[in-house]
């Protein structure tokens, strides 16, 4: 039932909230996500002065930074981990939200992107490293002048869409509603 929330008896966590217009705002939410994640990664991140050598920086230059020798490995988890999953989330939130939020069938493989959806939350690390890079920037800032470019706010942003995101998502609800269209 719309607007009905299920409640844990024990602990009063929320089990099922459904809310009427969800899944267009997660689509829309989705979309502007994907395209501030585009921003984030290839417009400058920071720019740093010292002692009147600049550098600037976007993530892009970062996940290249380490692209060969003994560091490829962290290069391969910065663009996994920052980059590829993130989009890859945005990617199948789309995919599921989509059709369903204009009232259409769902795609061949929703139940797929979905689980995948579900899976990669805890390995896509865009949070993770918005507070890792404000932490650094604050240690450095005693030592060198710091400017935090476009894809900083961009990245920002995107943070907080794919929180709001998430917690909009009642996953019971995609799931019998998925499941409810995707019968013949």
């Amino acid at each position: 039932m719309q607007g009905a929330t299920a409640r844990c008896h024990r602990c009063g966590t929320v089990l099922f909230a459904p809310r009427n217009g969800a899944m267009t705002q997660i689509l829309m939410l989705s979309l502007t996500a994907l395209i501030l994640m585009f921003a984030a990664i290839f417009f400058p991140f920071l720019e740093i002065d010292s002692h009147g050598l600049h550098s600037r920086s976007s993530i892009f230059d970062a996940v290249l930074a380490f692209d060969h020798g003994p560091l490829l490995p962290l290069s391969v988890a910065v663009a996994g981990l920052i980059v590829l999953l993130p989009l890859a989330r945005l990617a199948a939130a789309i995919y599921v939200m989509g059709p369903m939020a204009i009232s259409y069938r769902p795609l061949p493989h929703a139940d797929l992107a979905l689980r995948f959806f579900d899976a990669a939350r805890p390995w896509a690390m865009a949070e993770i490293f918005i507070v890792g890079v404000t932490v650094a920037m604050v240690k450095i800032a005693g030592l060198a002048h710091v400017t935090l470019g476009p894809a900083f706010w961009a990245f920002a942003g995107l943070v907080l869409l794919i929180v709001l995101k998430d917690n909009l998502m009642c996953r019971m609800t995609i799931w019998k509603t998925l499941s409810e269209r995707s019968r013949p």
